[in-house]
């Protein structure tokens, strides 16, 4: 079985050779362990030094695509190169490479899909009162919303198995770590959290700028790609939404038409009709968009397969033992 950690970087040559350092090199049940470095468009001596501390491979962006490009990258990167088994860990040295035999066991042992390092919450000594306060609420939000026993959402320690990396398509440009839950939860894969150790902090983070950035990034992605996995939910309940608010204008003309006065509240039941037409409307479009959805799902469920067919495929051709040298990317 074969684990490939990949590291997702920008400008960090301080930090990135503590972190392929602190990755095990042997973990049971592990055949082999390899390290995927993701360059994203670094200024600094980060391709440099993460040749020098051994990374076995290593991507290089152009220019500064974004973590979640990054991370898609690699994943497609990881799965090229045969990996069974992929953890992400991130190129600041948050997390404490000695950990990953933690996330890795359960997928080791076949008990789920996708493992999240839960950082602690309340009990983080690394954090301040606000981001942990922060952390544990939004983490609540997002468990509420998709269903999931989740701990730390947006946790970026995190290992994946083979088939459910080969599921999981990042389209968001702002982080992958909310997305992937969402169609996760769509796709039925099974998450689970571990209990995981963090590392002093060291900088400020470079994917927001501010709180409010934050937050703000992190409900529109949840919006968008929970609406894109969940089209009829999302439509039919603002369709509801607005018919509701559509009756009560309505009953109130009605009430004062039954009185004898309906004629000075016209008001009131064009009001209610353009809602409850909107609402209609809104029920029409969700329809439209869950047969998109339903489309969609299809097609990933044959590349799915295609996949895993010229995966068998290659298994079953004999090798090239004439060529002995390997390629390292």
């Amino acid at each position: 079985m074969k684990l490939i950690v990949q590291i997702p970087c920008y400008n960090e040559a301080e930090n990135l050779e503590d972190v392929i350092n602190a990755i095990p090199k042997k973990i049971a049940g592990l055949d082999i362990i390899e390290v995927l470095v993701i360059d994203d468009g670094s200024t600094d001596d980060t391709l440099a030094i993460a040749a020098r501390a051994g990374a076995h491979h290593i991507m290089s962006n152009t220019s500064n695509k974004g973590l979640a490009r990054s991370f898609h990258m690699g994943i497609e990167e990881c799965l090229k190169l045969g990996a069974d088994i992929i953890v992400n860990i991130d190129g600041d040295n948050q997390y404490r490479g000695d950990d990953i035999p933690l996330l890795v066991a359960p997928l080791i042992d076949e008990k789920g899909d996708i493992i999240v390092g839960d950082r602690g919450g309340y009990n983080n000594p690394h954090f301040s009162f606000f981001k942990r306060c922060l952390q544990v609420f939004g983490s609540f939000v997002i468990r509420t919303i998709l269903g999931l026993d989740i701990k730390d959402a947006v946790s970026g320690f995190r290992a994946i198995s083979r088939n459910a990396a080969q599921q999981i398509n990042i389209v968001s440009e702002f982080s992958y770590t909310i997305e992937m839950l969402v169609q996760a939860s769509a796709k039925r894969l099974s998450i689970k959290s571990v209990p995981i150790r963090t590392n002093p902090k060291k900088r400020e983070s470079r994917l927001f700028k501010s709180i409010p950035q934050f937050l703000y990034f992190s409900v529109t992605t949840l919006l968008r790609i929970y609406t894109m996995y969940r089209p009829l939910r999302v439509f039919f309940s603002l369709g509801i939404f607005a018919m509701l608010i559509g009756i009560l204008p309505i009953i109130r003309f009605l009430h004062f038409y039954m009185q004898g006065t309906g004629d000075g509240h016209m008001q009131s039941l064009i009001l209610g009709s353009t809602l409850m037409t909107l609402g209609l409307v809104t029920f029409l479009v969700g329809l439209i968009a869950d047969l998109i959805n339903f489309n969609r799902k299809l097609t990933e469920k044959m590349l799915h397969k295609m996949e895993r067919m010229d995966e068998k495929i290659n298994n079953l051709r004999p090798s090239n033992k004439g060529d002995s040298s390997e390629g390292k990317s």
